[in-house]
C-alpha cells in the first residue's frame, strides 16, 4: 500500500457521503482507515466550509453535499464541486448530477450504498 494518497482525507470523506448520505461516522472512519475523530473533524470542516449541510434523522445525522459551490482552489477554473464528483464517482453520463446519485441511493429497497472501489480504499 502506498505511503501517500492523490486524493485528501477530506476529498475522500465527501465521496463516502457522496456514496451514502446517512453513513455513520464510524462506518466513514473504518472504510477510510482513520480515526473517528479525524472523521468528525473532516466532516466539521466542510460543514463550517458550506460544502456540506448536517441534517438530524433521530439519532443519526445524514449528510447533504452542496455540490453547486466552487472548489476552494486558488489554481483552478473554479469548477463546482458536482464536477468533480462526478469524476470521482466514476459516472460517464453527462447529464447525470450529484443530485441525481444521491437520490438514486436513498430510495427504498436499493440495499446498502455501495463501497468505495478497492482502488479507491487504497489511497491513504
Amino acid at each position: 500500500m502506498p505511503a501517500w494518497s492523490f486524493l485528501t482525507n477530506h476529498a475522500r470523506v465527501l465521496l463516502c457521503i457522496a456514496h451514502d448520505p446517512g453513513l455513520r461516522l464510524r462506518d466513514i472512519a473504518a472504510r477510510l482507515g482513520i480515526t473517528e475523530r479525524s472523521a468528525h473533524g473532516i466532516i466539521t470542516d466542510l460543514a463550517t466550509a458550506g460544502y456540506v449541510v448536517k441534517h438530524k434523522d433521530g439519532r443519526r445525522n445524514r449528510y447533504q453535499i452542496q455540490a453547486h459551490l466552487p472548489l476552494p482552489e486558488p489554481w483552478t477554473r473554479e469548477p463546482a464541486l458536482s464536477e468533480i464528483l462526478t469524476v470521482l464517482l466514476g459516472d460517464s453520463r453527462s447529464t447525470t448530477t450529484l443530485a441525481d446519485h444521491q437520490a438514486a441511493n436513498r430510495r427504498p429497497g436499493r440495499g446498502p450504498a455501495p463501497r468505495i472501489p478497492p482502488a479507491m480504499s487504497a489511497f491513504g
